[in-house]
């Protein structure tokens, strides 16, 4: 009686086991490897919270915590087995063995089954079926190895924008990865597009403003209707948004002020305080201590007039914002060396936006020439304004009257 109390337990197991066993076989029999069980996930699901620079929170198991859980139950297997081992018979009493008619079953059941082989052929019908997604890295230092489990960043991508140069600012390029395109990117190029920026300004435009999906879009509705309010055109302000992408990051106070300081520094009417701008926007969006140096340097070091200094701005938005040194540089060689007076620069003021070695190359050419009159009032003189603007062709031809072999010849004896 004892001993069959002792065998019941084990032929239970005995059933037990072979049940799983039957139910594993099920499984392979219906799967074959190399399928996936499901036919996609969500970047987004993907991506956690806390991440760092790029670093997608995949849950995993640790190998480790399932060895050491292995090497416990291990343990008290062996510690159980061992404090059992007084209580079982001698070798010379050897116990007898029942025989199980599940297990000799199972046993024969496992050698009929075909044995499963990685190279083993499939119809093309399963090979349809079988899903082969990327890895998805767990952490990288580009968002290309990201772009097939992004939508965003694909439609991104098809719209031209850069996202080599996004990827170099850590904190954007993760705040990227966690949009929906369709909840956070959509209504945004909506707007866009409604302002006038046309598909193929998109690209650029978010390429260095890729902080507009951060912004609120009934503040950016707020800051067109103020440029509105002040009579720019949507022909304008589009304008305005595509050459300074961020104009419209700007709050309606920061505007205001930046255009409060130009039409008072500048002594500019409201309209040509309009025209400054739309042809410059970036007047709004940059450091104002270029500009407050640069005009110090046109009445303090150069010697122009106040009213000479707002007609070259007005004429040449750049010169507000310019390289103090090409400045200084440009104007010590036209007039100290040139001999151009501060009222012929006024009428062309286009010479301070042009290399200082391009007007040294022609004024010599001309000097060597015996042709470099720049006195509109003595005659055959030449004008500054064709110097500096006009092709090396126009200017050989029509002010130098000679080839342009001739000027390459002489610019190789300087």
């Amino acid at each position: 009686m004892a001993l069959l109390a002792e065998q019941l337990p084990r032929w239970f197991n005995s059933i037990k086991f072979s049940n799983f066993i039957k139910a594993a076989q099920i499984t392979k029999r219906s799967t074959r490897p190399g399928k996936t069980l499901s036919n996609g996930f969500s970047s987004q699901a993907l991506l956690s919270p806390d991440n760092c620079f790029l670093h997608w929170g995949i849950k995993t198991y640790k190998t480790s915590s399932l060895w050491n859980s292995f090497q416990t139950a291990n343990s008290n297997r062996q510690e159980n087995s061992s404090e059992q081992s007084t209580l079982l018979p001698s070798v010379s009493e050897k116990p007898e063995r029942i025989p199980s008619l599940e297990s000799e079953l199972f046993l024969e059941e496992l050698d009929d089954l075909p044995s499963l082989s990685p190279m083993q052929s499939i119809s093309e019908e399963e090979a349809i079926q079988i899903v082969a997604h990327p890895l998805l890295p767990l952490s990288s230092f580009t968002l290309g190895d990201y772009i097939d489990h992004s939508e965003t960043l694909q439609q991104l991508v098809q719209l031209g924008v850069d996202l080599s140069k996004i990827e170099r600012h850590l904190d954007v390029a993760n705040f990227l990865l966690r949009l929906d395109f369709e909840k956070d990117i959509k209504q945004i190029l909506l707007f866009l597009k409604d302002l006038g920026l046309e598909d193929s300004h998109l690209g650029p435009f978010l390429t260095k403003n890729y902080t507009i999906f951060s912004e609120d879009l009934e503040n950016l509705k707020t800051r067109v209707a103020y440029l509105q309010s002040k009579h720019f055109s949507k022909t304008d302000i589009a304008r305005m948004v595509r050459n300074a992408p961020f104009l419209l990051s700007f709050s309606v106070e920061r505007l205001d002020n930046r255009l409060g300081f130009f039409q008072k520094e500048l002594e500019l009417s409201v309209k040509k305080t309009r025209d400054l701008v739309v042809r410059l926007p970036r007047l709004l969006t940059g450091s104002l201590e270029p500009v407050k140096e640069n005009m110090k340097v046109y009445h303090l070091e150069l010697g122009f007039k106040h009213n000479e200094i707002q007609h070259m701005v007005t004429r040449v938005p750049k010169m507000l914002t310019a390289n103090k040194r090409k400045l200084t540089e440009t104007f010590d060689y036209v007039h100290n060396v040139m001999k151009i007076p501060h009222h012929i620069i006024v009428k062309f003021p286009q010479v301070f936006n042009t290399r200082v070695f391009k007007i040294k190359e022609r004024h010599l050419f001309l000097v060597y020439l015996g042709k470099a009159q720049y006195d509109p009032a003595k005659p055959n003189y030449v004008s500054l304004d064709k110097v500096v603007s006009i092709p090396d062709e126009v200017f050989c031809k029509e002010i130098a009257k000679t080839s342009v072999n001739d000027f390459e010849k002489f610019l190789k004896t300087l």
